[in-house]
């Protein structure tokens, strides 16, 4: 917020007024559906890539990939900066790095080029990532933050969803590149909207530790790398080399981190026994419904018979499922108990899986689309919820590292689930598909436990 006199800072405030709180939240939802949609879009263009760029489509994945591997790597680090520096620094930094990347990925001439500036884009991402739910503790006042993460989740499932659609419309009518270029105005108009309008936040003071970056790069990068390798039979044997890195690694992170007053990973976090819940509540949906987005499209294709484009209309009832109960679950979430909206939805999500595995070989779409609406609605009911546990449950000082957190869970999470498909796929011949989504409803029930433990 801006007055007379400048920047009013938000520890002073109980919120924005409600002009500024609606520039704000538009700010936080062009940022965050370029981010999404970014991570998403770009798996559609990959053939048309490789053949324009002449390179083999599994060079071309490397495209993806880099983007997901600098996302994860950089949240952490960057919700450090966000405690230390202000998170509207932070976010506005973000912004203006994944926009130039775009335009960098726009004009790449040759695949290295195009790699190196997603990575660089995915940098700008995790920096716009690591904070926003942070912001949102400080955009809205105390009593409506649910309103404000239900409203996150409603964005981050509507450019989940819009992904493919999107890519398919934008390459309809032009190359590729054009995926990147329509960022630029966006991300410009965003980034002078947010220098005027997000709120100030409290400065730590603190100082940023390279050596806990370094490590937390790392740790990340050898576990996704390994767990994405776990699928490919031939490459089994170098990625559990690399688990086995990432576990001697991710041991001297956690020794020196809990030795730090304020930690990059945020182990004193972990000791609030309803954030370390909610980790591991997210870490469990989020895995599920990774496991049942990999799973269905195999499922109604091969088991079904169904076409790739009736698969693709089969998939939508989930999303938008969510995107209908994620800001009515934020409404709920400030009047009635998180962990019981959160536990009653992934007993919901569980439900619907559990459906879905049992449908008969050759069901109706009606059978399919009410099954998967379910899914869709539970996990709604408990995103909301969690995500303000986790971002209220921390003290206001620590809002970055608990937001990093919560970016940090879905990734990791969605990358566990992604690698548990591939190896059952590879173990199972027959009833892969079937196993995989039965585990998936154990995962949803194991996260409604942790939720329905939160007090």
């Amino acid at each position: 917020m801006t007055g007379a006199a400048g920047p009013v800072p938000a520890e002073a405030l109980d919120g924005l007024p409600v002009a500024e709180r609606l520039w704000a939240m538009a700010v936080i939802g062009i940022a965050m559906t370029m981010a999404v949609l970014d991570g998403a879009i770009v798996n559609v263009a990959l053939p048309v890539m490789a053949r324009d760029l002449q390179v083999s489509p599994g060079a071309a994945i490397f495209v993806t990939n880099g983007y997901q591997l600098a996302v994860t790597a950089a949240l952490l680090p960057l919700a450090s900066l966000g405690d230390i520096l202000g998170y509207k620094r932070v976010y506005a930094f973000g912004l203006a790095l994944f926009t130039a990347a775009s335009l960098a990925c726009a004009l790449a001439p040759t695949l290295p080029v195009l790699i190196a500036a997603r990575i660089v884009q995915g940098l700008g991402a995790a920096g716009i990532m690591s904070v926003n739910i942070a912001l949102v503790r400080f955009i809205y006042p105390a009593k409506l933050i649910g309103r404000g993460v239900g409203t996150v989740a409603l964005i981050v499932a509507i450019a989940s969803a819009a992904g493919p659609t999107v890519a398919g419309a934008v390459l309809s009518v032009a190359r590729w590149p054009w995926l990147f270029l329509v960022n630029i105005p966006l991300g410009l108009l965003a980034l002078a909207v947010a220098l005027r309008t997000l709120p100030v936040t409290p400065r730590s003071g603190g100082h940023f530790d390279t050596l806990s970056a370094v490590l937390n790069a790392l740790f990340f990068g050898l576990l996704i790398t390994g767990v994405d390798g776990l699928g490919d039979p031939g490459g089994s044997g170098r990625a559990l080399l690399l688990l086995a890195g990432a576990l001697v690694i991710g041991a001297a992170f956690v020794w020196y981190q809990v030795k730090l007053p304020a930690p990059l990973l945020p182990v004193d976090l972990l000791r609030i026994p309803v954030f370390a819940l909610s980790m591991a509540s997210s870490v469990c949906a989020f895995s599920a419904q990774m496991m049942a987005y990999v799973a269905l499209p195999f499922y109604f294709q091969d088991v079904m018979h169904r076409t790739s484009s009736e698969t693709g209309l089969l998939m939508t009832p989930w999303p938008i499922a969510i995107a209908v109960i994620a800001p009515v679950a934020g409404r709920l979430s400030d009047r009635f108990a998180p962990g019981r909206l959160g536990g009653l939805g992934l007993v919901g999500l569980a439900l619907g899986l559990a459906l879905v595995a049992s449908l008969p070989p050759h069901p109706g779409t009606a059978d399919i689309v009410w099954r998967l609406t379910l899914c869709g609605l539970g996990f709604g009911l408990f995103q909301s919820p969690n995500n303000r546990v986790i971002i209220t449950s921390a003290p206001r000082e620590r809002s970055g590292g608990a937001s990093g957190m919560q970016s940090t869970a879905r990734l990791v999470g969605q990358s566990l689930g992604a690698a548990m498909v591939a190896v059952i796929f590879g173990l199972l011949q027959t009833g892969g598909i079937v196993t995989v989504l039965w585990l998936a409803a154990g995962l949803s029930l194991t996260g409604a436990v942790t939720s329905a433990l939160r007090r």
